[in-house]
């Protein structure tokens, strides 16, 4: 089975990392109260975090991870995809090297943690109308989402890639994410 190349916004990844971990937290709080007793105060979850390590190897390896290390610099969330954990909009939150970097062989690691930030607002729904009825040149097909819907599905039955859907839905900010009674575009 092939997986998926990781990507983080326009970075990717020439081979998978070799390594994965993802931790799901959830803090509580103790609270002590009178004569020895205390209780405990689950706080919510936090966010996901994704670490792991790998190496680039081969001519311009170094050079790989210069790219992947400006990106790093760039700050803020960025889309992450990656072959056993959901699509997710992510922060990069760690890059540090391994060993001392050779021009063709480099190890690193890294950690990215999950935005729930982008998802709040929830997902706009899409106009149901057609590009003609807009004034458009020609009509747009729409797919209502159903319960158990999935983008995957959706793209199969209509023959069209995910990453061809969410070009068409640029409201559609986490592809693991539509409700039922939402429209999606599918682009002809």
């Amino acid at each position: 089975m092939e997986l998926t190349p990781m990507r983080y916004r326009t970075f990717l990844w020439p081979h998978n990392p070799h390594t994965y971990a993802i931790t799901f937290r959830r803090p509580v709080a103790e609270h002590k109260i009178p004569f020895g007793n205390y209780c405990i105060q689950d706080l919510g979850l936090v966010g996901r975090v994704l670490e792991g390590e790998g190496e680039f190897v081969g001519e311009g390896a170094y050079d790989t991870f210069k790219e992947l290390a400006s990106l790093f610099y760039q700050g803020g969330p960025g889309l992450l995809v990656h072959p056993v954990w959901q699509t997710a909009s992510a922060y990069f939150t760690e890059l540090s090297l391994l060993q001392r970097p050779l021009p063709d062989y480099v190890s690193y690691r890294f950690a990215f943690a999950e935005d729930f930030t982008g998802y709040r607002a929830g997902l706009e729904l899409l106009s149901g109308g057609t590009a003609a009825e807009d004034g458009g040149p020609a009509a747009q097909r729409t797919h209502q989402v159903v319960q158990g819907d999935t983008l995957w599905a959706i793209g199969e039955r209509y023959g069209v890639t995910l990453r061809e859907l969410l070009a068409a839905n640029p409201a559609i900010r986490n592809p693991n994410l539509i409700h039922p009674g939402d429209k999606v575009v599918i682009p002809g």
